[in-house]
């Protein structure tokens, strides 16, 4: 006697099909021209494909429909690079609880942060702004402020383990520093997929695949189909190298077809097909990625890597390094080409003077 109706109406052509998917029958006659009323309201204002109708005088209630998350596409964009449409859909989405309404902002910041628009950030959040919003404040100093950065390792003690942006932050900074192992250890105290996700990436900058694979597995086990795992899966596969650099290929071109390309799910198909030896393939991908961002430090790079690959003119290399020097020279790969730059001007100094 105990049951539930649960109708799912679809539109297939012209036509209107509805399929009852678990009742009894016999005892609902009256309940059927009632639900027959409720449909055909539903469709005729033109509303979409689903709908679930419960009744529960006489028997237990369905169980509801899983919980709709507010701030997937937001979180989704962020993910896969998409920085200006998360900044686009988090300005207009009014999610319904304080919390979200929170997480919505901390998104927000993050994208204007990758879009190095520090002083938005630096303008909008102060000592009034929520515990979460207040790491990103500091965050978006140390990226404007490159030249002091001295201080960092102690503004940091002690406020890392406050909250999830907190960690976050604090490890990014780390890392971007060179402290990995600090960053591990933070990012260790928060059982989180994003904090996974880092840690991936962080195993494999310290050329830790092994590593990297635990961490990944641990990932799947968490959320499989989470957009951070099938990224960490299509990372840790660029790094193993051998026919798991098509599979990566794969990966990146399922979320392309799925969300949309970005600069970053451009790159890393260019990376596979670079490591594959499909230079041509590889430069179509970062025209892509070029003419979605122009600027996009990990595009200028693969570019350098990928005239070499194809033999171009120095002075086609060259121009992306000189933007690259021009507009991130902070950057990892450029402080380090610089340097080795610098090194190998000296040895020649020494060697030319030898000579004479």
């Amino acid at each position: 006697m105990f049951g539930a109706l649960v109708y799912r109406v679809q539109h297939l052509s012209e036509d209107l099909s509805i399929f009852l998917t678990s009742c009894e029958t016999n005892y609902y006659d009256d309940t059927f021209v009632t639900i027959k009323k409720i449909v055909n309201v539903y469709v005729s204002s033109g509303c979409g494909s689903v709908i679930f109708i419960n009744f529960t005088s006489g028997f237990t209630m369905a169980p509801q429909p899983s919980e709709v998350d507010e701030l997937f596409s937001i979180r989704n964009d962020f993910f896969i690079g998409n920085y200006q449409q998360c900044i686009n859909e988090a300005t207009k989405l009014q999610p319904s609880k304080p919390e979200l309404q929170v997480e919505r902002d901390v998104f927000l910041y993050r994208s204007y942060i990758a879009q190095k628009k520090y002083r938005i950030v630096l303008d909008e959040i102060n000592n009034n702004s929520s515990p979460e919003l207040q790491p990103l404040r500091l965050l978006a100093e140390y990226f404007a402020q490159p030249k002091s950065r001295s201080p960092w390792d102690e503004k940091l003690k002690g406020t890392a383990n406050v909250n999830h942006t907190s960690i976050v932050v604090a490890a990014t900074i780390f890392s971007n520093e060179g402290q990995y192992e600090e960053a591990l250890r933070l990012l260790s105290l928060e059982d989180n997929i994003e904090n996974m996700a880092i840690n991936v990436q962080l195993y494999l900058k310290i050329n830790r695949v092994d590593a990297a694979l635990k961490e990944l597995k641990l990932m799947q086990e968490k959320d499989e189909d989470a957009t951070l795992t099938q990224l960490a899966t299509a990372w840790v596969n660029i790094a193993m190298g051998g026919d798991k650099l098509q599979d990566a290929y794969y990966i990146f071109q399922e979320m392309i077809d799925k969300y949309g390309s970005t600069p970053l799910l451009l790159n890393g198909q260019a990376v596979s097909f670079i490591a594959q030896g499909k230079y041509e393939e590889a430069e179509s991908a970062l025209q892509e990625a070029m003419e979605k961002d122009s600027n996009n430090p990990d595009t200028l790079i693969n570019m350098v890597v990928l005239s070499g690959h194809l033999g171009k003119p120095a002075e086609v290399s060259n121009r992306y390094l000189s933007e690259l020097k021009a507009s991130h020279e902070n950057n990892q790969f450029v402080v380090d080409y610089i340097a080795k730059e610098n090194e190998f001007n000296k040895l020649c100094e020494q060697f030319s003077s030898k000579a004479v």
